[in-house]
């Protein structure tokens, strides 16, 4: 399943839930107009994708867009507006992958969690993030679990 958070028109966050299984070919489930993109192919035996090198493109990133592989365990994802006021939250289990696009999120780790993160780089350090005071444990709305 593919679930899509949004804040109005603006998109948030897309998760590819572990169960997702779609008939053999490619998809890209992002915007043309993401800086990361997300994709998914199912191939058959003997498929071969031919050799390639990506060539030299420039390329203007304005915000950091992340993608986020659950391993193992489950996580609480809260999502924010940009102007960080809290929408809803969801339970990531593990094999789930979310690219969170834009707004704001925090994670609280329900059991013992691996991830792994992809995002454009070099990392900025404190530059990267505005952190700011997240939802009430009695405030959560967690949609989709």
């Amino acid at each position: 399943m593919i679930e899509r958070i949004f804040d109005g028109p603006k998109e948030l966050a897309i998760i590819m839930r572990s169960s997702y299984k779609k008939e053999e070919g490619i998809e890209f489930l992002t915007s043309g107009t993401y800086s990361q993109q997300l994709g998914y192919m199912n191939r058959p035996s003997g498929y071969v994708i031919p050799p390639h090198v990506h060539n030299f493109v420039t390329r203007e990133v304005q915000f950091t867009q992340e993608v986020l592989l659950i391993r193992s365990g489950s996580v609480r994802v809260d999502f924010y507006t940009d102007e960080q006021k809290y929408l809803e939250s969801t339970i990531l289990r593990s094999g789930d992958i979310i690219l969170l696009a834009f707004g704001g999120h925090g994670f609280e780790m329900l059991e013992k969690t691996e991830i792994v993160e992809i995002k454009q780089g070099p990392y900025a350090t404190e530059q990267d993030k505005t952190r700011f005071q997240g939802v009430r444990a009695d405030s959560v709305n967690i949609k989709n679990a």
